[in-house]
């Protein structure tokens, strides 16, 4: 049995010429990490809306609603490809409560 070489070209050249994932002035990798404000976060953070409501910045956003007493803190969905808005997120948690 005779085995024949081939020669495989793998081109590169695009692959290169692809910016990478930023946050600000850094690379950023989203499977790993999130961007937020220029500000690069690990998926798994937390962050607090309001005192003991804890919220995760890569998936939600905290909306103080300095119209109820003591501000409390509403935590929406980000909804992809849309700005944050509290008025228009769907609301996961009521601070507070």
């Amino acid at each position: 049995m005779k085995v024949q070489a081939v020669n495989y070209f793998l081109d590169i050249g695009p692959l290169l010429c692809q910016s990478s994932p930023r946050c600000g002035a850094q690379i950023c990798n989203p499977l790993e990490r999130y961007c937020d404000s220029d500000i690069i976060l690990p998926l798994n953070g937390t962050g607090l809306c309001g005192p003991g409501c804890i919220y995760w910045p890569c998936f939600q956003h905290c909306c103080l609603q300095s119209s109820t007493p003591k501000n409390q803190g509403i935590v929406s969905f980000k909804v992809p490809v849309m700005k944050p808005k509290c008025r228009s997120s769907p609301i996961s948690t009521i601070c507070g409560q």
